[in-house]
């Protein structure tokens, strides 16, 4: 089912008709520089190692026919092991399979609309884990049973402050839900909804730190769009989870994304220190208005389309061989996987991003910053004219940044975040 080469991509990802102001995207299939399902067949040895340095380049430059994609991101998210064959994979799909069929038994028990192709939006227990005689959770929970009959919605008191602390997300999930990408068709399907209402309600379950957040459902729905299989789609969600959970973690004193916020201001004051200084006077050197492009990777500031070609083209760059290895070790033994990271690695397997890393020493003195914050930054530098001359105060600047909202260009944003890494590397080592 090959599409003609410059076909626009956006016929995969079917937006409503009434939906007429939704930016279109300007990411192309294009015959010879898109990763097609042919040359990532062909990457694959007999066996099914699969040379991925091969294909990393190729991404890079013309992003993946949709119709591999999320099979490609199971890989360039740390899912699977280039190196294992397909039959380990086959195995450890279906063990993971069964992981995740055991977790959302679990949260069913604990509340019967998991699973049950349904979700909710309004809270169904208080604070003190009394349930909420609500006649819109009732109706929502039982729909052939009317709103009638408190103790339909089969909840007891819950005393557990793990389990209240869990059931009083869901609601906030099921909101979350109904505004997540409802410009496409796929999302008028219920079942599709409560797919995504169930993998966010398992995933807080199971992830007791950080629960869910707020943009947890943008960066989850391309999974379930993506991946057929409701666990496959879960656990590539777990993966990338893995890499932006720490945006989410937040306590008292400080929000998650406040470190990528600082590096960010840091960045810009070595490369760009004039506008640097123009934003600390407006009152905006805590870098704040970049938060939502950090925390939903500009989900919002693309086209679905371009959005989902932005993330591979960056996972790509910043590829890890070790990837697989330290995800694994991590989950059985982390003393283990942080002795896996110091380990010879072939750059040839590596991201364009994370060779430059490499080269730098970066990685051996702290963690490399992820180029999602470079990427951040050469968005600033590419607006600095306009910040510069027209920003006054902190809405001008918000004002300035919410117009790009698609008008960006993926690949040009991820060029000039390579130039701007590779700069702020030299600047930086300078005394």
């Amino acid at each position: 089912m090959w599409r003609d080469a410059g076909t626009p991509a956006d016929s995969f990802y079917e937006i409503r008709p009434e939906c007429t102001d939704v930016p279109k995207t300007r990411f192309k299939i294009k015959a010879g520089k898109t990763l097609s399902v042919r040359k990532w067949q062909a990457a694959f040895s007999p066996e099914g190692h699969l040379d991925l340095g091969k294909t990393l380049s190729r991404i890079y430059r013309g992003g993946i026919h949709p119709l591999i994609r999320g099979e490609v991101w199971e890989f360039l998210l740390g899912c699977f092991d280039p190196k294992s064959t397909f039959d380990e994979r086959e195995q450890m799909r279906q063990r993971r399979r069964v992981e995740y069929a055991r977790w959302k038994e679990d949260c069913r028990q604990m509340f019967p609309v998991v699973g049950s192709g349904r979700f909710i939006t309004a809270p169904v227990i208080s604070e003190d884990g009394q349930p909420i005689q609500d006649p819109l959770v009732l109706s929502q929970m039982n729909p052939d049973k009317g709103a009638d009959g408190n103790r339909a919605n089969g909840i007891e008191p819950v005393t557990d402050k793990k389990v209240i602390q869990w059931m009083l997300t869901l609601h906030q999930i099921g909101l979350d839900v109904v505004r997540t990408d409802r410009t496409l068709v796929f999302y008028e399907k219920q079942e599709h909804l409560s797919k995504l209402w169930d993998i966010l309600a398992v995933y807080a379950w199971m992830d007791t730190d950080v629960g869910y957040c707020q943009g947890m459902s943008d960066l989850c729905s391309p999974m379930i769009i993506l991946l057929e299989d409701e666990a496959d789609a879960f656990w590539c969600f777990e993966r990338l989870m893995r890499r932006l959970r720490g945006n989410f973690r937040c306590t008292d004193s400080s929000v998650g994304v406040e470190a990528q916020l600082n590096n960010l201001a840091s960045i810009t004051q070595v490369i760009d220190p004039k506008l640097h200084q123009h934003l600390e006077t407006l009152g905006g050197g805590d870098y704040l208005f970049a938060f939502r492009m950090l925390m939903v990777l500009f989900r919002r500031e693309f086209s679905f389309c371009d959005s989902l070609y932005l993330w591979e083209m960056m996972w790509a760059l910043e590829y890890d061989p070790d990837l697989f290895s330290v995800y694994e070790e991590s989950d059985t033994d982390s003393e283990k996987a942080e002795g896996s990271k110091g380990k010879a690695k072939s750059i040839r397997q590596c991201g364009k991003y994370e060779r430059e890393n490499m080269k730098s020493g970066a990685n051996n003195s702290e963690a490399p910053l992820p180029i999602s914050v470079f990427l951040v930054a050469s968005v600033l530098k590419d607006k600095s004219s306009k910040l510069l001359t027209e920003a006054r105060g902190l809405d001008d600047v918000v004002k300035i940044l919410n117009d790009m909202t698609g008008n960006l260009d993926a690949k040009k944003a991820c060029t000039g975040a390579m130039k701007l890494h590779k700069k702020y590397l030299k600047k930086a080592k300078k005394p």
